[in-house]
């Protein structure tokens, strides 16, 4: 699992640089540390040998999906003006 996780944040820092061409891994990451600190919460509630993870683990895993919702940006490309199609905004993001 720490083999993922590295990879996601290698990525990430990547795609760091130039967030809003990157919008799908970062909201995938968010999603998917969401649904994983929900599961790994509800277990180490049921379970009284996982519950140290609530205080590292959970948490470390909300506090990510706080930061990423709070840091990302709404929109995927930028607004044009009238005479700017929409080929020379995505030109323009990607130089």
């Amino acid at each position: 699992m720490i083999g993922v996780y590295a990879t996601l944040g290698i990525f990430l820092i990547w795609a760091s640089r130039r967030p809003e061409a990157h919008l799908s891994l970062i909201w995938f990451t968010f999603w998917s540390s969401l649904v994983h600190g929900i599961i790994m919460g509800t277990q180490a509630i049921i379970d009284p040998a996982e519950r140290g993870h609530l205080i590292g683990d959970v948490a470390a895993l909300f506090i990510a999906v706080v930061l990423l919702g709070w840091l990302t940006p709404r929109e995927r490309f930028t607004k044009t003006t009238d005479k700017e199609d929409s080929k020379t905004a995505v030109k323009r993001l990607n130089s």
